[in-house]
């Protein structure tokens, strides 16, 4: 199972990025997706997670500006960022809760990383 995270980059503040991690490999379903990120000096932190019915939590810091979403058909999540702020740059890493084809438990998988830099 690979998760791979795309969409990051350097925007100015106020602007908007999108990003998206696909799960390929052999996935028999998915549970719980969610967003992290980590800026240098500090600790991975939540910033999104949902369900597989859609129910969204977020971290104070980016409510009512990021919004997560997935689409269960293509094994994708995203999290749509406007009104960026420069305390928002930092490493951004999905996560996701799978269950492979053909094993009975659950486990956590981390994409490789994505960089979001916001510029004052």
């Amino acid at each position: 199972v690979r998760l791979q995270a795309s969409g990051g980059g350097l925007v100015q503040a106020g602007g908007s990025l999108r990003l998206s991690c696909a799960a390929s490999g052999s996935v028999f379903s998915i549970v719980d997706m969610a967003w992290y990120r980590q800026a240098p000096g500090d600790q991975r932190e939540l910033v999104a997670g949902i369900t597989p019915g859609g129910s969204a939590n977020y971290a104070d810091s980016v409510k009512g500006r990021f919004t997560i979403s997935r689409d269960n058909a293509k094994n994708t999540v995203y999290l749509q960022m406007n009104s960026l702020k420069p305390e928002d740059t930092a490493v951004y890493y999905c996560n996701a809760v799978i269950r492979r084809l053909g094993r009975a438990n659950e486990y956590h998988y981390w994409g490789q990383g994505t960089q979001v830099t916001v510029s004052s």
